[in-house]
């Protein structure tokens, strides 16, 4: 069974960090490509960041310079570190594993940035 778990979430004040991370289980983790995504109440689920099997990287125009995503194959892990964090960054924030074939979600984790 697939399991993909979030972690890392809570209220920081503007200009603070967090440091998100994301335990998968069931999957062949070096084999996927895992991405962070956010979605606000009453907003589209949209890409914060990725990161490739092979480690290449990508970042919303919105977070670049401030997120970094990294990667431990030996854990079966990814994170996201938050740095100079702002009130639009609020948002529920999920962990996605993808590779051909399959497509994974976690139940995510509450990150609320107060100003």
């Amino acid at each position: 069974q697939v399991q993909l778990v979030e972690s890392g979430g809570g209220l920081v004040q503007a200009g603070g960090s967090l440091r998100l991370s994301c335990a998968a289980f069931g999957i062949a983790f070096s084999c996927y490509n895992m991405g962070w995504y956010r979605q606000a109440p009453g907003k589209q689920r949209d890409l914060v960041a990725a990161i490739t099997n092979y480690g290449v990287t990508n970042y919303a125009i919105s977070v670049k310079g401030r997120f970094t995503i990294s990667r431990d194959n030996a854990e079966n892990q990814v994170f996201l570190q938050m740095n100079s964090l702002k009130p639009e960054d609020t948002s529920l924030y999920y962990c996605n594993a993808e590779r051909y074939g399959g497509n994974f979600w976690g139940k995510g984790t509450l990150v609320t940035v107060s100003s």
